[in-house]
């Protein structure tokens, strides 16, 4: 879905071409790093990406961007593509079936990389949110508001395929702490109103604090040498 700025240390690292293969299925948020691919390959890429190049064992190749990770690859960076809450799309549907959808609707536009190719990598550390769709769901050890065990302060983890991750076991590398957790939090719409903006005080549970319909997780992002 998306990736949140919050704090995110003023400037990302910059713009660089995606591996065609993964480019269009970023959400925004997942941990991603450099890899290369030859020069004269299949993969495509926007004509100044070809400016320069890398000459490894006589081979001319040239760097990407990919959400695949394995152990050891540097730098780490948030990539900040996707087809929800970005202003370069149509936006969403707003209406659907007797006008019901106020919220989450159909998107109308393409993913952000479509013009380009290319995704805008953030290294800084900060405070940033990631949408629950791009972190690693796992039922009993993921990154979502059911878990019990995940609390401020809990270290976060890369899999391989660049998910943030409580399970220091599913990391794509033993030990490296990729980020911090904060909490869980909405996606700040108040268009579907939730009980605890208008319950009463003298309600059967009163106008306590009750949980919202969580989108988004909150954490730090480290940079990892």
């Amino acid at each position: 879905m998306a990736l949140k700025l919050l704090q995110p240390g003023v400037q990302p690292l910059g713009q660089f071409d995606g591996l065609d293969t993964e480019v269009l299925t970023l959400l925004g948020g997942e941990v991603v790093t450099f890899s290369s691919v030859a020069v004269s390959g299949t993969d495509k890429a926007a004509s100044d990406v070809f400016d320069g190049y890398e000459n490894t064992s006589s081979v001319q190749r040239r760097p990407v961007v990919t959400k695949t990770l394995s152990s050891g690859k540097r730098p780490l960076m948030l990539a900040d593509e996707g087809t929800a809450g970005y202003g370069t799309l149509f936006g969403t549907v707003v209406g659907g079936t007797v006008g019901q959808v106020a919220t989450g609707g159909t998107v109308l536009g393409p993913h952000t990389a479509t013009g380009s190719g290319k995704v805008t990598c953030w290294d800084k550390p900060g405070l940033y949110a990631v949408s629950l769709d791009a972190c690693d769901l796992n039922a009993t050890t993921g990154l979502q508001p059911t878990n019990t065990t995940i609390d401020a302060g809990s270290a976060l983890y890369a899999t391989t395929a660049g998910l943030l991750t409580p399970n220091s076991a599913s990391a794509f590398q033993a030990g490296i702490v990729v980020g911090r957790f904060l909490e869980f939090t909405t996606n700040g719409s108040l268009v579907n109103t939730p009980n605890k903006l208008v319950q009463a005080l003298n309600s059967p549970t009163g106008a306590v604090a009750q949980l919202g319909s969580f989108a988004f997780a909150v954490f730090t992002f480290n940079q990892v040498q």
